[in-house]
């Protein structure tokens, strides 16, 4: 099927996804594809210093989640910060993402950042899960737990900081991508703009115009960035997205970069992804705070 032999590419190229973005000796002892498809990771990578690794408890299962906040030292408490919530890629966490010219440029421009597991590596962020050999995704509600971890976490950011109710953000990488358009549809009240970078939103592309409607109904712009040279989601797959983008009135912009692959996309879209958040500020705001959808409230828990 096109689709599943597409996603097979995404997690068989993995491994050099994530050694384009400085890999660890962990990562570089990772198995190549076996013969039943590419193992399942979890890849790791250290995590940037000027993050915080935290985990909270999970009700709906009893789990530590683990996710990465980052805090500008230019956050005021007296004064509402802009959020974003940043998605991991397939594989990884949010270390691959929640580091680097994201950080520079959130301590920059006064930004507090989250990023969330999306409950495991492999979580897809409440859009279709692409699962591989004989069984579904594990466990089966997978999807839906992915999706709370995220909601947990932003609700986490909202109730620590003071985070301004018209600039809340979302943005994700590849897996993250994916999950960025999912949840920002599923939640488009709660997002000034959101960004998807490289998106593997496959099992998405025949329903695109409705899945892209509830943004065009409450009017927040998207931002998609592609490598041009990307082998793991191909640039013809992600111009799909844009062309519903034009062909539905949207506002929107497409950056295909020249020259970079899926894994040197992320730092080099930072600059256009802060600069489209910052020209985006929502109106009417959305709700004070995110509230998680689903059973298990976070109880947090420092790490």
């Amino acid at each position: 099927m096109k689709f599943i032999k597409t996603a097979n590419a995404i997690l068989a190229a993995a491994g050099g996804i994530a050694l384009s973005l400085t890999a660890s000796p962990a990562l570089l002892a990772q198995d190549g594809p076996g013969a039943s498809g590419p193992p399942r990771m979890p890849m790791t990578i250290p995590a940037d210093p000027r993050v915080e690794e935290r985990t909270y408890a999970l009700a709906a299962t009893g789990e530590e989640m683990r996710f990465i906040v980052f805090a500008s030292s230019k956050v005021d408490p007296d004064v509402p910060a802009p959020l974003i919530v940043a998605l991991h890629g397939m594989g990884g966490d949010a270390n691959f993402i929640v580091r680097d010219r994201l950080v520079d440029l959130a301590e920059e421009n006064g930004y507090v950042v989250v990023g969330p597991m999306g409950y495991n590596e492999v979580g897809w962020y409440g859009s279709p899960v692409i699962a591989f050999g004989n069984n579904g995704p594990e466990p089966a509600n997978l999807g839906e737990l992915s999706e709370l971890d995220v909601l947990n976490v932003a609700a986490i950011a909202t109730s620590e900081f003071n985070i301004d109710a018209n600039r809340q953000y979302l943005l994700g990488h590849s897996m993250g991508g994916a999950g960025t358009i999912f949840m920002g549809q599923k939640h488009a009240d709660r997002w000034a703009a959101i960004a998807a970078i490289a998106p593997a939103a496959f099992m998405m592309q025949p329903t695109q115009e409705e899945v892209l409607a509830p943004l065009k109904e409450l009017g927040v712009p998207v931002m998609i960035t592609e490598g041009a040279d990307d082998n793991v989601v191909p640039p013809d797959s992600v111009r799909t997205w844009a062309a519903a983008l034009e062909r539905m009135g949207m506002e929107h912009e497409y950056h295909e970069m020249p020259g970079l692959d899926h894994g040197t996309i992320i730092g080099a879209s930072m600059p256009e992804i802060f600069r489209f958040f910052g020209e985006n500020v929502r109106t009417p705001p959305p709700p004070s705070a995110f509230t998680p959808r689903g059973p298990g409230a976070p109880a947090r828990s420092g790490n």
